[in-house]
């Protein structure tokens, strides 16, 4: 075999190795969306994250979640979260286009990101797989992700998921840990007002954890609450 031939077989299989590791890593995650069609996420790459990082500062750390299904979260807390986080939920195939344009339009008029425009089906990919981190790479996964359960799975069950490991608060995930967290009640107790209090927390839970008497969470959460109306649930 020639130089020439050897450094071109060299050049296939770089191209070749990196395209089959990509379709393997899709493959991983396609059959993972699968299996949770029928059956529960135990945890979310998200938990694993915040866990280890709780874990580092008290190594008996563990976060709050306990999985409850849909029909057991208050409808109250479900028309809030559609009402603060993603309106067209039950329209889109999962990417709201419009919303992202909005947000991208709202982020260059304040020179910083202050909206992300990403639906209830992107933030659960990114939750469930992804890890914190914002690159382009890391966003086009989350795309993949989104299509791949829009795909496989109805809205209800998206959101079955979604309610059941979001973030609410330091280490607290999920609507059952919030809602005794927060209230001490069950996620199917959850008042109006308690439900769009939890909702408006959402895009920086930590925070609101600690500062729960934030004048803007009382002045968002009396716009969501007027909102919940008219939030179509899957």
């Amino acid at each position: 075999m020639s130089r020439a031939a050897a450094r071109g077989g060299w050049l296939k299989w770089i191209f070749i190795i990196p395209v089959l590791l990509v379709l393997f890593v899709q493959l991983y995650y396609f059959l993972h969306i699968c299996w949770w069609v029928e059956h529960n996420p135990a945890m979310s790459s998200f938990m694993r994250e915040q866990q280890s990082a709780l874990q580092q500062k008290n190594p008996n750390a563990n976060i709050q979640q306990m999985w409850v299904p849909y029909a057991r979260i208050s409808n109250n807390l479900k028309r809030a979260i559609i009402a603060s986080e993603d309106a067209n939920f039950s329209e889109h195939e999962g990417v709201d286009w419009e919303a992202l344009q909005k947000a991208y339009e709202k982020n260059n008029k304040k020179h910083k990101v202050v909206s992300g425009g990403s639906t209830i089906t992107q933030q659960l990919a990114k939750n469930l797989f992804l890890s914190g981190s914002r690159s382009y790479l890391r966003k086009g996964q989350e795309l993949a992700i989104t299509y791949m359960l829009e795909t496989m799975m109805d809205k209800e069950r998206i959101f079955e998921i979604y309610l059941n490991v979001v973030e609410f608060g330091t280490g607290v995930f999920g609507a059952e840990a919030a809602a005794r967290h927060y209230y001490g009640v069950s996620a199917a107790k959850l008042g109006a007002a308690q439900a769009a209090k939890l909702a408006v927390m959402l895009p920086n839970p930590r925070f609101f954890d600690k500062h729960r008497d934030s004048g803007y969470l009382a002045r968002r959460t009396g716009v969501i609450l007027r909102r919940m109306g008219s939030a179509e649930l899957p």
